[in-house]
């Protein structure tokens, strides 16, 4: 049976984007099947190509989300690479961009621009704050958004200063959204024939995320307050130390609570008047939370696990991140991909998260080099000769 196609099989992407929250969202496409052209200022590259850690001279942090991308040079500023630029978007079905709002409107490459020339085009915008509102102008990097879409403000522990999440979720987060509305509207293009603009703002994306932090202030009108590892509904769900290691434990009604006080070996604690529903669990958590603390405190965390595991109470390790990149569960389920980079040599990256089982995705080539794939992009899908591309190199555009 012949292997199934990717999904994305056949869908051209023009990958203006740099850094994190646009390649991250290219390289989704890419897993997924999409041809992507990232398309870089000649002789600096993406912003990242210069940020440390490197391997063979090549940075870890660029190479972490621009897989399975061909590598484009091109300079927007003269008038020929302008136009071929305008080419390309011809031949494509998505274009990518995250420059400063209204900055592609200024190059003459804005929507309505570049719609007139390709009406099937999916067209998709990332900023900090968004193209409308009294802020639309700022520019926003994962810090700033952090903070402002009031994250920070619920992350840390209550006596201690505002703390952004460990990595750039903000980015992330809408990069995952720009390829979730890139999707939708090819989707909806295979009904109406037509393009779209697909608008994110990493500040709606991490507002987004509020949900039922936001829902508690719209309610009752109170601010959510940071509480460290605590969870504002449900105790006990948050970390505890064992005799010699952190684990979280995580006990969300009252069948898992008598099943966790028979793992603790403390029944009694059932029929407490003071824990036995949730919501009292809740109300005593200044009690509850250091007793627990002190039970847990007595044997070791993989001995703790194991019973946990065997009365079927959700609790894990806290693991570092060479302990995620080393795990044999992540490796049986393909998460962890060897690539073959030409100048960085054997790459380890992560995998596809999303598990198509009919017409799978799958991370195959490795990030590539600035330019790599200039002139045969040029040959391939301009048809451009070689005398052509040798004027265009001459000139600078390439």
């Amino acid at each position: 049976m012949p292997a199934a196609k990717k999904p994305l099989s056949g869908v051209r992407v023009l990958d203006l984007t740099r850094v994190l929250a646009g390649p991250f969202c290219s390289m989704i496409l890419s897993d997924m099947g999409a041809e992507v052209i990232k398309v870089e200022e000649p002789g600096k590259g993406d912003d990242t190509r210069s940020w440390p850690t490197f391997v063979g001279g090549e940075s870890t942090y660029f190479m972490s989300v621009n897989r399975g991308k061909l590598s484009m040079t091109l300079n927007l500023k003269p008038a020929a690479g302008q136009d071929v630029l305008r080419k390309l978007v011809t031949k494509s079905d998505v274009l990518l961009e995250n420059f400063r709002t209204g900055t592609m409107e200024r190059l003459g490459f804005g929507y309505k621009a570049l719609a007139k020339i390709n009406p099937k085009l999916v067209y998709c915008s990332i900023s900090g704050f968004g193209e409308s509102g009294p802020e639309a102008a700022r520019g926003g990097y994962d810090l700033i958004v952090q903070g402002e879409s009031g994250l920070m403000d619920i992350t840390g522990f209550p006596d201690g200063p505002p703390v952004k999440v460990g990595t750039s979720i903000a980015d992330l987060v809408a990069g995952m959204s720009a390829a979730h509305g890139v999707t939708l509207a090819l989707l909806a293009r295979t009904r109406t024939r037509r393009g779209q603009k697909v608008e994110i703002s990493m500040l709606d994306a991490m507002a987004a995320l509020l949900t039922y932090q936001s829902g508690m202030y719209f309610g009752s009108g109170q601010r959510p307050s940071r509480r460290g590892n605590a969870h504002p509904s449900i105790v006990p769900y948050e970390v505890f130390r064992a005799a010699d290691a952190y684990l979280t434990l995580g006990v969300a009604n009252d069948s898992l609570w008598e099943r966790c006080c028979a793992a603790l070996d403390r029944p009694d604690l059932t029929t407490d008047a003071r824990f036995d529903t949730v919501a009292k669990r809740v109300q005593q958590r200044g009690t509850l939370v250091p007793l627990l603390n002190e039970i847990l405190g007595t044997r070791a965390v993989d001995e703790w696990l194991k019973r946990f595991e065997a009365a079927g109470v959700p609790a894990g390790r806290i693991k570092t991140v060479p302990e995620v990149c080393e795990s044999e569960h992540l490796k049986a389920r393909g998460m962890i991909v060897h690539l073959r980079h030409p100048k960085a040599g054997d790459i380890r990256v992560m995998g596809v998260p999303i598990r198509l089982h009919g017409t799978p995705g799958a991370a195959t080539t490795p990030p590539p080099a600035l330019g790599q794939h200039t002139d045969a992009i040029l040959r391939r899908v301009l048809k451009l000769n070689p005398a052509a591309i040798r004027t265009l190199r001459a000139d600078g555009v390439v």
